[in-house]
């Protein structure tokens, strides 16, 4: 898979450092991590992470079923519990307040076209008051041939556009 698909903003570093994701879906086929700097606090993103519970703040047309992802903070969507749906097609699976929420694929239409998944979007501070979003997601194809190796290579570029928009758009709403 091409490097910009698999690692869109990461750093090596982050790359190296273990994710929950990983005990979720150990034997996977594939890596794709995704990263945006966001010039607010570490709990600022955390915040705006949890709306994930409301919206996929991707391409509302084509995920969100045409409705606009909320611009403001919904009372509530930070009260977090395992196995709660995300995005309409996610399960939480893990979550520590203020640093990761850990998602598996639980929709059967998406797991039979994607493969499984297990992504992490993690909140990592840095410097004066600035945050890194890191997500990294694990794709275990269903189809071990031709088929699934084509499937999870389209799935890199394909998330790519769309995780890459989710993560702007987070990163523009914390930060205003």
């Amino acid at each position: 898979m091409s490097s910009i698909a698999a690692t869109w903003g990461s750093a090596d570093a982050e790359r190296a450092l273990a994710f929950p994701c990983d005990a979720h879906l150990p034997d996977a086929d594939a890596d794709l991590f995704r990263a945006v700097t966001v010039r607010a606090p570490p709990e600022v993103v955390f915040r705006w992470l949890c709306q994930l519970r409301i919206a996929p703040y991707s391409y509302d047309w084509i995920d969100n079923g045409g409705h606009s992802s909320p611009c403001e903070l919904t009372p509530g969507a930070d009260d977090l519990a395992v196995g709660q749906t995300v995005m309409s097609i996610f399960t939480l699976v893990d979550y520590a307040h203020g640093s990761h929420l850990t998602l598996r694929l639980s929709k059967p239409s998406g797991i039979r076209l994607f493969g499984e998944i297990a992504v992490s979007y993690v909140v990592l501070p840095a410097e004066d008051g600035v945050t890194r979003l890191v997500a990294k997601l694990r794709v275990r194809a269903t189809d071990r041939g031709r088929i699934g190796r084509a499937r999870t290579w389209l799935l890199g570029w394909g998330d790519l556009v769309m995780m890459r928009k989710q993560l702007l758009t987070l990163k523009g709403l914390a930060e205003r």
